[in-house]
Parts: C-alpha cells; sequence; structure tokens
C-alpha cells in the first residue's frame, strides 16, 4: 500500500550551491541531456533502537545540471536539512550519487560528464556532543554544507579525454576503499570500464586513473593522465550497461552487465576479470538478444554477512523482460560462480528501477497506459511466479461533480485541499502558471495557499468578465469554467510531480520507499481484509487460500463474500454512495440506508448484477460464517486501554530514545495517512456488506439461508456491521478533517481551564507544536498523545531486550497504525482523542466527534457539557451534566476524572464529581452554571455538614460575583460551618467596599453575625490605607444605623488619631479635623453623663492578625504590655483635640513643609512649629485652649523681632507676610513705619494684651534680647519700669549692664523719693502719711559690689560714688520721713 509523505508541507526549502567549473570544463560538453534520476542511502544502525542514525536516511534527485540532496528522519524533525547543487556546464549522470558513511563522516560522491566531486559531511553520530538528545528537532548533516570548499583539488576532478567517457553512457559506480581513496567507475570509450581514484581527504596523494580490459590485464600509467594498455580484442560489445560494486575486507568488485548481454566480474585489488557469465544462457528465447546489443538491462546486488551475496539481473527485451536472481559462489581457489536461483518473467513494458535483498524483488514499472505500478515478488519460495501488486495511491479525479445545489468554489475548494489528493508544490506551480506570471509569494501554508487559490481564480474570473450584468445560470457557469481550468492545471503538475523516479529499500528496516519527482511516499503492508478487497479480479482469483484461512471452504467463502462485495461496489452510483456518507455523518440508521440502496440497486439493475450476485451467493457454503469472520477481522473493539506513558522504571536513556520514535512529522503523517486509507477502505467494505445483508434478508428463507440463519443474519450480523460502518466514517472524517489554527494565547488560557480535571496523566492536555502545515485532527492526535502511549506500549514487554530489538518497517508501522486504530475506536475505553481535541481547543471538530466517538452515554454528556460551556448554548451542559452525573461510579472515565491525588477529600464520589465540575465551570466562567448546579447538589448533600459548607460557600461566592448581594447574604447565613461563614462574611464586607455599594452591606441585619462584622470592619480599617479605603466611615455608618453613637463616635475619633498619625498631608489633616467634628456631634447625641469614650491605644493599628509583631533594635519580638491603662475622654476632650486639629490645619495650609510634622503633633509641639510660622495669634489661641504658658509665643516674637532689626531688605519683605497673618490692632504701611516697627509693635501690642502675675512675659522678652546684646526699646523698659523696676534691675545685673543698672537705680531712687513716681508704678512716694515703700537694697548692694571689684575704673568708680550719693540722699529722706511718722504715732 503507497502511503505519500507530508502533501501539505510548504514546498521543501533548498539552500542552494553553485559548484563552479574551472579548466577544462566546457560549456558543450555540459549540454548533454539525461534524463531524471533519484536514489536514496540508509545508515548502516539506522536498524538498531539506541542508534543516532535510526530510522535516518539520505534521498537525492538529479534533473540536468542539478542535484537536490534530502535527509529524512523518522523520529525527529532535521533543520537545514535539504540542499540543492548546481553544477556549472556539467550534467550529473543517471544514478551518479553515490554515498559511503565511516565512522566519522558522511561522503557524497557525485559524477558528471565532465567531472567526479567528493562532498564530506560530518556523521551524525558526531554531531551531538551528548548521548542524550531529547530535542524534537535535530541538525541535519546538510547544515554545515556552506563551509564546503567544491574547488578543492583534492576533491574534485575532470574526467581524462582518454580514454573518456563512453558517449551516451548512463551507468556509473563509486566507492570508498579501506584506506579513504574515492573510486569511480565509469564505461570507457574504447569499452570496458576505467576507475579514477581520489587520494584520501586527509593524505596528500595523486590522482590516478586505471582502465579495466577484457584481456583480463589491468594496466596503469605511473605519470600523467594517458593510461596504457595491452591490445586485445576490443568492441563496444563490452561496454557496460550496469555497473554495480560490492566491496569486501581489502578488495573491490565490479560488476558489469554489458551490452553483450554477459555479466563481468572484476577484482580491483587484483586488477583481473575474474569471471564473465553470459546471461542468455538464463533466457529460453534468446535469438532477437543474440543480434542484438542490450539496451536497457539493469544490475542490483544484495549482500547478507549469513546468505553472501546476491546478484538481480533484469533482461529487456521487447514486450517483455526477465529477471533473473543469482548467488555468487566462491571458491578456495579464489575461482568464483553464479549459482542460479531463480528466473521471473514479467510482460509489463518498462523498468524504471528495481531493489533486491536476499529474499524479495521490489520492481518500479511503467505500463502501456504510463501509470505507475510497484510490484514485489519473494524470489525463493514463490513457484508459482505470481507477483503481488501495490495498491498504489490513486490520481485525483479528472472531474468534479458538481450538483445544482452546490457553489462550485466550495466543492473546487473541497476536491483541492482535502487532504491526500494534491500537494502543496503542484497547487503552488499551478497558481503561478494560472496567474501568467504574476509574482506571488510561494512559500505559503495550507491555508495561506487555500487564501491564495481562491483569490486568484476569482481574479481571473471577474477581470474576464465585460458584462455588468448576467443571470445566476451564467455566473454559475462561467465560475465553473474558471474553477475547471484551475482543477485541470493542478492535475497535469500533480501527475508530473508524481512521476517515480527510483524505489528505494532500507535491508536494514525492510523499509521500502517511492523516490518520486516531487516528494516521496512509502509502502507499507496492507491487512487481508482491506487486500483482498482491492486485489484486481486476475489476482483474486490466483490468491492463496492459505493466507485468508487454514480451511479451505472457509478461505473459499471469504474469497466469494469478497466478489459480491465487489460487484456491489462497482454497482454503487456516486449519489447512492454520498446518501450512505450523509447519513452516517447525521447518525442516521445505516441500515435504512442500505436498504434503500438496495431497492434502487435492484430497481436500475439492467445488467443483471443482482443476480450474479445471487448466483454467488449461492455458491458459499456458509456466508453467515463468513461475513462474520470479515466483521472480526475488522473490530478494534477491546476492553482494556492501554498503559499511559513509558515506564518510569525503564533508564532515562531508554525512556529518552523511546519518546522520541517514529515522532517526526513524516513518521506522522504516514501512520494517519495508513489510517485514512484503511478507514476509507473499509467503510467501502462495511457499506457493501451491509447493502449485501439486505439483500440476504431479503432473500428470505430461500436455499442461501435457512431460518435459523436468517434469523441470526437480522439480529446479529446487521447490528455488528452498522456499528462498524459508523466507527469507520468516523475515522476516515477524523484523518481528513484539518485542525483548526488556534493562537498560542488561546491554547494556554484553554489548558489553565482545563487543568481543574487534573487529568494530565494522559498527556492529552497540551498544547500543539509548531507546524508548517495544519495537521489533520488524528495526526495532530499521534504526534501529541497517542503515539507515546503506542510506543509505551509497543515497548512495555520486548521479547528481546532493548538492545538488541530491530526496527523493522512493516512490522512497527503496522503495529502502530492498529493500536490508533485500536485508540480511536469509538467504542473502545479511554478517551484520550476527545481530551486531545479539547486540549487542543478543536471544538467544532470535537462536536462531531464526540457523538460518535463515545460509547456511554454519561461519557458523551460530560464532553457534550465541555463543550458546550463555548457555545451560544451554555444551560444545555447543565441538562447534559446532570445526566452524566447518575453513572458516576461505574465508569472508568468519570471515575479518573473525580480521582485527585491532593488535597481534601470529598465524602462520596458524587460529591467529588460535582465538586470537579463545579470547579471546571468556575474557570470557564459560567456562575449562572455554578449557582444552578450547587443549589442541585446540596439536595444530595443530605446530613453532609462538609459537602454542604462547600456547596453553600460555593453559592455564596458565585451570587457575590454576580452581584446578587441579596441572595449572597442569604447563602451566608446557610453556611454550617463557623469558620467557613467567617470567611465569606469578610469576602462580602471586602466585595461590597470595593463596589461601593455600602448601603446594601449596612442594612443587612446580620443576626448572630453582629460582633463578627463589626470586628472584620474594625480589622480591615486598621490594615488597608486609610486614604484608599473608608472602612471607618463604613463602621460609623454601620453604628450609626443602629444608633450606636457613642461606638460611632469612637470610630471617628480613631479614624482622626490615625489620620494624624499616618497620613502626613494637607488632605489628611482636612478629614482629620472633619472625623473630630463627627465624633464630637455623636457625643452631643447622647445625655451627657453617657458622653464619653474610651481613648483609642496607639498601637492598635498593630494588635490585628496578621500584622508583623514589633521587635526591639535587637530583632527580638518585644513583650506585649498586660496592663494598657484604659484613658476616658470626654465631650471637652475632644473638643480641644477638634480645635488642635483645626491649628493643625491651618499651619499646613501656610506652611506646607510643616504637613509632614503636623499631623501628630502635640500641642506643645504645635505652639513652637506655629512660632516657627510665624502664626503668633493662632498659638496664643492654642495655649490659652490648653492651658498653656504664653512664653514660647513671646520669645519667638522677639526673636524674630531681633533679626528683622538686623536683617536686610529680604527679611524685611519676608515679615510682611508674617505680620499680616496675626491680627494687628492696626497695620500701617507707611514710608515711616518699616517691617521691624510693626513687629516691635505687635510684641507691645501682645505684653500690653496679656497681662500675667508676675510680668513673666515682660522678663522672657527683655530676656531673650539681652541674651542677643539687643539695646532695649525705651517703651519696654518704661512698660517693664512700671510692673517690675526691680527685676529689670536683677536682669541689667545679670547681663553687665551697670551703667544702664546705675541709671535704673537713680531713677528709681528719685520716683520712690517721688520725683516720676508715676513712671515707676509707684502710686504713693516717700511720705510719712503715705504707706510703706521699699528699694531692692540686694539688687543695688550687688550692683555696688560689681563697680567695687574694679578700683582701676574710674568709670565704675564714678558710677559706684553716683550710686551712694543717690542712696545717700534717699536715707536722709527716709530718716526725716520715718522721724515724721513716728512723730504722728505719738500724738
Amino acid at each position: 500500500l503507497e502511503l505519500s509523505g507530508a502533501e501539505r508541507e510548504k514546498p521543501r526549502h533548498f539552500r542552494e550551491f553553485t559548484v563552479c567549473g574551472v579548466g577544462a570544463v566546457t560549456a558543450a560538453a555540459g549540454t548533454a541531456k539525461y534524463s531524471e534520476s533519484a536514489g536514496g542511502f540508509h545508515y548502516v544502525e539506522s536498524g538498531k533502537l539506541f542508534a543516532v542514525t535510526r530510522n535516518r536516511f539520505i534521498h537525492w534527485k538529479t534533473s540536468g545540471d542539478t542535484l537536490e540532496l534530502v535527509e529524512e528522519s523518522l523520529d525527529v524533525n532535521l533543520l537545514n536539512n535539504a540542499v540543492r547543487l548546481k553544477f556549472q556546464n556539467c550534467s550529473i549522470l543517471p544514478g551518479g550519487v553515490h554515498v559511503s558513511e565511516t565512522q566519522n563522516h558522511v561522503t557524497v560522491l557525485i559524477l558528471t560528464n565532465q567531472t567526479v566531486h567528493r562532498l564530506l559531511l560530518p556523521h551524525p553520530s558526531r554531531m551531538y556532543r551528548s548521548e542524550l538528545v531529547a530535542e524534537s528537532q535535530m541538525q541535519s548533516i546538510f547544515t554545515d554544507i556552506g563551509k564546503v570548499d567544491f574547488r578543492d583539488p583534492c576533491n574534485y576532478q575532470f574526467i581524462p579525454a582518454v580514454p573518456g567517457l563512453a558517449p551516451n553512457s548512463t551507468t556509473s559506480a563509486a566507492w570508498l576503499s579501506s584506506d579513504g581513496e574515492a573510486l569511480f567507475a565509469l564505461p570507457s570509450a574504447s569499452g570496458g570500464i576505467f576507475v579514477l581514484k581520489l587520494p584520501p581527504h586527509d593524505m596528500p596523494g595523486s590522482v590516478s586513473v586505471v582502465e579495466l580490459k577484457q584481456s583480463s590485464v589491468m594496466q596503469r600509467l605511473l605519470t600523467g593522465w594517458m593510461p596504457t594498455a595491452i591490445r586485445g580484442d576490443q568492441g563496444p560489445s563490452d561496454r557496460p550497461l550496469s555497473l554495480a560494486v560490492h566491496c569486501g575486507d581489502h578488495d573491490a568488485f565490479i560488476f558489469a552487465l554489458c551490452q553483450d548481454h554477459k555479466l563481468r566480474m572484476w577484482s580491483f585489488k587484483d586488477q583481473m576479470c575474474l569471471m564473465v557469465a553470459d546471461m542468455l544462457e538464463y533466457v529460453p528465447v534468446n535469438k532477437d538478444l543474440q543480434l542484438t546489443a542490450g539496451t536497457g538491462h539493469k544490475l542490483r546486488l544484495a549482500f547478507s554477512p549469513s546468505l553472501g551475496l546476491y546478484l538481480g539481473v533484469y533482461m529487456h527485451a521487447s514486450k517483455h523482460g526477465q529477471f533473473c536472481i543469482f548467488q555468487l559462489v566462491s571458491t578456495e581457489s579464489n575461482r568464483y560462480s553464479l549459482d542460479h536461483i531463480s528466473s521471473l518473467f514479467t510482460s509489463q513494458e518498462t523498468l524504471v528501477d528495481f531493489a533486491l535483498t536476499t529474499t524479495d524483488i521490489w520492481a518500479l514499472w511503467h505500463d502501456v497506459e504510463n501509470q505507475t505500478a510497484v510490484k514485489y515478488i519473494n524470489f525463493e519460495h514463490n513457484i508459482a511466479g505470481q507477483w503481488n501488486s501495490v495498491f498504489m495511491q490513486p490520481p485525483p479525479e479528472e472531474e468534479v461533480l458538481i450538483r445544482d445545489d452546490q457553489d462550485p468554489r466550495e466543492i473546487y475548494l473541497q476536491s483541492l485541499f482535502t487532504p491526500g489528493r494534491f500537494i502543496n508544490a503542484a497547487l503552488c506551480r499551478a497558481l503561478q502558471i494560472f496567474c501568467r506570471g504574476t509574482e506571488r509569494n510561494l512559500d505559503l501554508s495550507w491555508s495561506e495557499l487555500k487564501k491564495e487559490v481562491t483569490l486568484a481564480v476569482e481574479s481571473e474570473l471577474q477581470s474576464s468578465v465585460t458584462q455588468y450584468e448576467f443571470s445566476q445560470e451564467e455566473f454559475r457557469s462561467l465560475q465553473q469554467e474558471f474553477w475547471c481550468k484551475f482543477y485541470a492545471c493542478c492535475l497535469q503538475y500533480q501527475e508530473a510531480l508524481s512521476r517515480p523516479l527510483a524505489l528505494h529499500l532500507n535491508p536494514h528496516t525492510n523499509m521500502v520507499c517511492l523516490l518520486k519527482k516531487g516528494y516521496l511516499s512509502f509502502l507499507v503492508p496492507s491487512s487481508l481484509v482491506d487486500h483482498l478487497y482491492l486485489l484486481p479480479d486476475e489476482n483474486l482469483l490466483t490468491e492463496d487460500e492459505t493466507t485468508i484461512s487454514d480451511d479451505v471452504d472457509v478461505a473459499r467463502d471469504v474469497v466469494g463474500l469478497i466478489k459480491c462485495l465487489r460487484l456491489i461496489g462497482e454497482s454503487v452510483t456516486t449519489d447512492m454512495s454520498l446518501m450512505m456518507e450523509m447519513s452516517c455523518y447525521n447518525l442516521q440508521s445505516p441500515e435504512k440506508v442500505a436498504e434503500q440502496i438496495l431497492e434502487d440497486l435492484i430497481t436500475i439493475d439492467v445488467e443483471n448484477v443482482m443476480e450474479d450476485i445471487c448466483g454467488k451467493l449461492q455458491e458459499i457454503r456458509n456466508p453467515v460464517h463468513a461475513i462474520g469472520l470479515l466483521i472480526r477481522e475488522m473490530d478494534y473493539e477491546t476492553e482494556v486501554e492501554l498503559e499511559r506513558g513509558l515506564n518510569p522504571a525503564q533508564p532515562l536513556d531508554v525512556r529518552v530514545n523511546l519518546s522520541q520514535l517514529y515522532g517526526s512529522g513524516t513518521a506522522g503523517h504516514v501512520v494517519c495517512r495508513g489510517v485514512c486509507k484503511i478507514a476509507s477502505t473499509r467503510f467501502l467494505i462495511c457499506r457493501d456488506l451491509l447493502i449485501l445483508q439486505q439483500l440476504l434478508v431479503r432473500l428470505g428463507d430461500t436455499v442461501v439461508l435457512g431460518a435459523r440463519q436468517l434469523f441470526q443474519a437480522q439480529q446479529d450480523l446487521l447490528h455488528r456491521t452498522a456499528p462498524l460502518l459508523l466507527s469507520y466514517h468516523l475515522m476516515k472524517w477524523a484523518s481528513q478533517c484539518l485542525a483548526t489554527d488556534v493562537p498560542v494565547d488561546t491554547l494556554e488560557s484553554n489548558l489553565q481551564h482545563l487543568s481543574v480535571l487534573e487529568l494530565s496523566d494522559s498527556g492529552a492536555l497540551m498544547a500543539n507544536k509548531c507546524v508548517s502545515s495544519p495537521p489533520t485532527i488524528v495526526e495532530l492526535f499521534f504526534q501529541e498523545v497517542a503515539r507515546k502511549h503506542i510506543i509505551a506500549h509497543l515497548f512495555s514487554q520486548p521479547k528481546a531486550p532493548l538492545s538488541q530489538t530491530g526496527m523493522n518497517w512493516p512490522e512497527m508501522v503496522t503495529a502502530i497504525t492498529n493500536y490508533l486504530l485500536q485508540i480511536l475506536w469509538p467504542s473502545n475505553p479511554g478517551c484520550l482523542f476527545l481530551e486531545c481535541l479539547m486540549g487542543n481547543c478543536q471544538y467544532v471538530q470535537l462536536q462531531v466527534s464526540s457523538v460518535g466517538q463515545l460509547r456511554c452515554l454519561q461519557q458523551r454528556d460530560f464532553w457534550i457539557l465541555r463543550l458546550t460551556l463555548f457555545s451560544p448554548l451554555p444551560p444545555q451542559a447543565l441538562e447534559c451534566f446532570c445526566q452524566a452525573a447518575s453513572e458516576v461510579g461505574k465508569e472508568d472515565f468519570l471515575d479518573r476524572l473525580i480521582r485527585s491525588d491532593e488535597g481534601e477529600v470529598v465524602s462520596t464520589p458524587r460529591m467529588q464529581y460535582y465538586d470537579k465540575v463545579l470547579r471546571l465551570l468556575d474557570v470557564v466562567g459560567l456562575p449562572e452554571l455554578v449557582i444552578q448546579l450547587a443549589t442541585a447538589a446540596v439536595t444530595e448533600a443530605g446530613d453532609d455538614w462538609k459537602s454542604q459548607a462547600t456547596l453553600r460557600t460555593c453559592i455564596f461566592k458565585h451570587h457575590l460575583d454576580l452581584g446578587h448581594n441579596s441572595q449572597a447574604y442569604e447563602a451566608l447565613t446557610q453556611i454550617p460551618d463557623s469558620s467557613r461563614q467567617l470567611d465569606c462574611l469578610r469576602q462580602l464586607v471586602v466585595v461590597l467596599c470595593e463596589r461601593s455599594q455600602l448601603q446594601d452591606l449596612v442594612e443587612f441585619p446580620y443576626v448572630n453575625l453582629h460582633n463578627e462584622v463589626v470586628g472584620i470592619i474594625e480589622s480591615r480599617a486598621r490594615a488597608v490605607d486609610l486614604m484608599t479605603h473608608n472602612y471607618y466611615e463604613l463602621l460609623y455608618a454601620f453604628h450609626i444605623y443602629r444608633h450606636n453613637y457613642r461606638k460611632a463616635g469612637t470610630v471617628m475619633f480613631e479614624y482622626g488619631m490615625r489620620l494624624g498619625r499616618e497620613v502626613r498631608t494637607l488632605r489628611g489633616l482636612e478629614k482629620q479635623g472633619s472625623c473630630y467634628l463627627a465624633a464630637i456631634n455623636c457625643l452631643r447625641l447622647i445625655r451627657p453623663e453617657y458622653a464619653w469614650i474610651v481613648q483609642p491605644a496607639a498601637g492598635a493599628v498593630y494588635d490585628r492578625p496578621g500584622a508583623s509583631p514589633k521587635r526591639n533594635h535587637d530583632g527580638e519580638c518585644t513583650a506585649t504590655p498586660t496592663n494598657r491603662r484604659i484613658e476616658i475622654l470626654e465631650l471637652a476632650d475632644l473638643e480641644r483635640e477638634c480645635s488642635l486639629a483645626r491649628i493643625r490645619l491651618t499651619l499646613a495650609q501656610h506652611d506646607s513643609s510643616a504637613v509632614a510634622v503636623a499631623g501628630s503633633s502635640s500641642a506643645e509641639e504645635m505652639v513652637a512649629l506655629l512660632v516657627q510660622a510665624g502664626l503668633f495669634d493662632t498659638a496664643i489661641s492654642l495655649c490659652q485652649t490648653f492651658k498653656l504658658p504664653l512664653s514660647p509665643v513671646f520669645e519667638g516674637l522677639a526673636f524674630r523681632c531681633i533679626k528683622l532689626q538686623f536683617g536686610g531688605e529680604a527679611a524685611q519683605a519676608e515679615a510682611w507676610a508674617w505680620l499680616a497673618a496675626n491680627q494687628l490692632s492696626s497695620v500701617i504701611t507707611t514710608k515711616e513705619s518699616s517691617a521691624t516697627d510693626e513687629a516691635w509693635r505687635l510684641l507691645s501690642t501682645y505684653l500690653d494684651r496679656y497681662q500675667v502675675q508676675n510680668n513673666l512675659y515682660h522678663h522672657c522678652v527683655i530676656n531673650k534680647l539681652l541674651s542677643h546684646g539687643v539695646p532695649l526699646p525705651n517703651w519696654l523698659i518704661n512698660s517693664y519700669k512700671k510692673v517690675d523696676a526691680a527685676e529689670l534691675l536683677r536682669l541689667y545685673l545679670n547681663y553687665d549692664l551697670l551703667e544702664e543698672a546705675v541709671d535704673l537705680v537713680s531713677e528709681y531712687v528719685d520716683a520712690v523719693l517721688g520725683k516720676g513716681h508715676q513712671y515707676f508704678g509707684i502710686e504713693f512716694p516717700l511720705s510719712a502719711t503715705a504707706p510703706m515703700v521699699w528699694l531692692p537694697y540686694s539688687a543695688i548692694d550687688q550692683l555696688l559690689h560689681t563697680l567695687g571689684e574694679n578700683s582701676a575704673n574710674n568709670h565704675n568708680i564714678a558710677l559706684s560714688q553716683k550710686v551712694l550719693d543717690k542712696l545717700e540722699d534717699y536715707q536722709q529722706k527716709v530718716d526725716k520721713a520715718t522721724r515724721d511718722l513716728l512723730y504722728r504715732r505719738n500724738l
């Protein structure tokens, strides 16, 4: 059975290199025309399981001066694996490419009509550093071919003119010697063979030429190119038609099949002709051949270490040919002879190529009608000489039938792009020709090519239209004409590219490939049933019955049954076939359709075919048994599911090697094309068999069937055949249905959705790989999932050690195909196929597959549920799910679905099932279905409180997500688990706050949950950012709604405290003031005796669950205080805090730099900040509110006065800003009044306005001025004289102002004595009738003492004398006043 390679791949990208001719290469000689040829090379270890070169081979095609080399692998996708070499002014000889391998290199030997070339490439075993190669892509040996020097003299030589290449020669041979020399054998122009030898690539040497002559003597010219030979009888009769070489240990044997029909064997080492055999001796009728020179003869060799060397000779004659198989026999005296094994005859016209093994011949023919035919035969055990035909891939239909109700464009596109009909290259070339040379990008994917074809045909159609209006029939006819034209062009190129060039046979794996002009196809075994059904009539008559059954009668019955089926199949029309296809696609009863087709066949039977069928049925001894045997052969139903994955007990290198086996796109395509071919063939067999069974039923109890057999046929065979028909139709459809191209992000999203099913052990849920062409869904499934399972099953219990296991291609591909059919079989256990489609987002394909794929209602319901999640009608999924749920615990798939290795184990399987699917619905995003399903599941949970809690939590969550707040609260109250209920309550609070649905949150009754709600809101309020979330305001509204005003006030006061401490912004300060006002309002709403709150603890913000503990400087957690002091705050306290908050805001508005520190500052700290900012009025107000002294205010103002007095103009300008912020009685802004004057005036005003006992503020102002060395203003001195002249004297003394102190004492004494007493605040001066007066003697004594300390200072002496004189005068007057007083008392 022929299966094509990947026909949907983009045209292969060849890297092109030109091999330039030098020296004697002439363009005229290069114009020789040779036919296209092809060939292949297999690595020696290609059949070993653990070899790097496993399933790896090279094939090539030559055409004129061009050689295309491609390396293929069935295990990995090779990169840079195609090169195109163009030999300038040379033509490549047909079959002139020979490949050899050594331990380190792969050597390509190329012969043209003028030159020989050696191309040295690295061996795959030397390309990869690690023996453990796990990648799905690997570099080809052609990757670095660009580094090769094609003009290196060591690897490039001319064919010498003498002896010269024989004209029109088309054969050659080349090989590597054991020493690494490259040897090229060519037919000589003078007859015989000459061999050109290149030295080893890594050793210096010269090129030599030797010539083999009929005289059995070989002479070599040691110098120069001119060879010499012993003269003898020479002529063209010994010119080789076909050459072959067999390399031994130390010699190379050259076999030449010559024009004189003789086979000659030469020893290159001994330079002798060892054997000559006349092939005509083995030809029965050879008179014609004796008279003519041979043409078309071919020679092939096959070697086996155990069996020796086999020679296959094809003798060509007109209208017939003959194969002669020989075995080379040697004797001790080094004499050789041929042992004739077999002669095989054929009537085929043209032999294109043949391949030989030690048991078989494979032959490629062109028949009379130029159709390709491949046949094979076992030449040892086939006595009758019966060739076995290979069922070739049929060409596409020459005509496309279109019904009136069908769109021509749609039908033609379907015919062109249905997998398995046209290759990408044929469509691209047809597109290029059809567009009449328009430049188009031919590097197109399959889907892109389809768009380009549609656009091209439609464009041609529109450009040909000359009328603006025409009927629909005319447009349809025109449309069909252009599509037919393009289709014909595609047929032409498909036929050209499908022309076979050669066979490639790998004896290590028994793989046979057909090398065609445009692509590669593989030959695989076909099953017995398919073989019999597809076999031509003449071959069916001679089929070996023992291969069918050991019972000859049974075998004859089967053959007779097959003949009947073939007659029915030939009678079924296209419409009948389409009717059956549509019925299967729509899942209608095939039995009824078969009965209808039978009626139609009987009606239109004009050639009495039905009578012939009835006659053949009567020849069948037991038709029921034969039908049953046929059904059993086609039924893949099994009750055992394949192993999932490779055995982990196997070593890593073994598992890695097996994981790559047949992992390339080529192997996957071949296997899946095999599935498609089998499904298509067996669909026809089952269709014809069903029609035949209807005929048997129709015949009734005639001689054909008895009553008992009739009943069995009706009840058993019909009902067994119909499912087979539906199953094969499904697989046929799946193997032709292209996978949808899905974006990577969609695949990743889908895998996340499906991860909740925890089916990853199946390996089906993974994103598909990047491929250059869209795979069919069966190819996708095989590459992603099935291949690994099949390989694991094949090698789970090997018959021999894996290291000794060989890769037999026919056996392996048959086993893999059968196992793939088994996995795909609809009635078998497991849903890997559907899981793969789901994992790769193939929803449309899955909807078709799931209906026919699943044998059980519960599985189908589950997958329909999964599909309808993505459909416009997701509620249908709920009904399907509920139906499937009833079978939980009875079905393996559902048991695997609910199996979970981790997490909480739900009590019952049914609850596990509900849990798994609820999670799936949740991930997909269908909350309505989740609610409905969970509500239904609650009734089944019964007294299982854990399941009840889980389900009601699920209901709550999705009601909340949907915005059903009331329903969510109701579900919350019904959760039996208190911890889950608390979690849900917390979620309700958070979500409603984020949605700003605070009214619902506040107004819910919270029966038995009031404290929990308050605790949740409090903890959230203390845990989140204050300016982003409004949990404090929510809690305030919560308490206000319930008339709990004290709690509301406490909340707002704490809010304000935290705002000041944590939010260092102007907005935070504004909010703080509002919070304190709200707290005050709350307390004013309750009775005075209850108008108090508890001071919130400063660390309350940290006392919440989950907060990091406080640590000391050593990093250790600090101990939490056990007895925290409770502070009670009354209304007055809150009002003071509110006032402080307003002042903070005032300061922040005046000075933005103070915002960062104002929020949490105390009243004392705020006074300092206000004084620093120049807000003296505000500072005084704050001091009065908190009963603080005004000393800092006066000191600060005094200091500002000092700075202004000694500052410059800038200081004067800045001062007006803070001066304006204080309420002066009248601000004078004239030229005579400066900022300094106004500042002093403000200070004077404050001293006059805020009088205190002991004149503290005067004292602190004067002390500040004197400490900075500033002279006291007169107004200040005069003011202080009135209130405390004695203290002013002491201040003078403290700052050593002796002269001022002396003047003050003098003035003070004068005031006491009555001179200016009003300036010192003395109401009554010294008098006998007035109250007593006094002087600060201590201060005066201190002044005198200080003045007397420096007796050398005349000024001090004068000052001291002045004081003493004043005191003496005072003493005299005091004495007089005292006497007067005493006198008055004595009266």
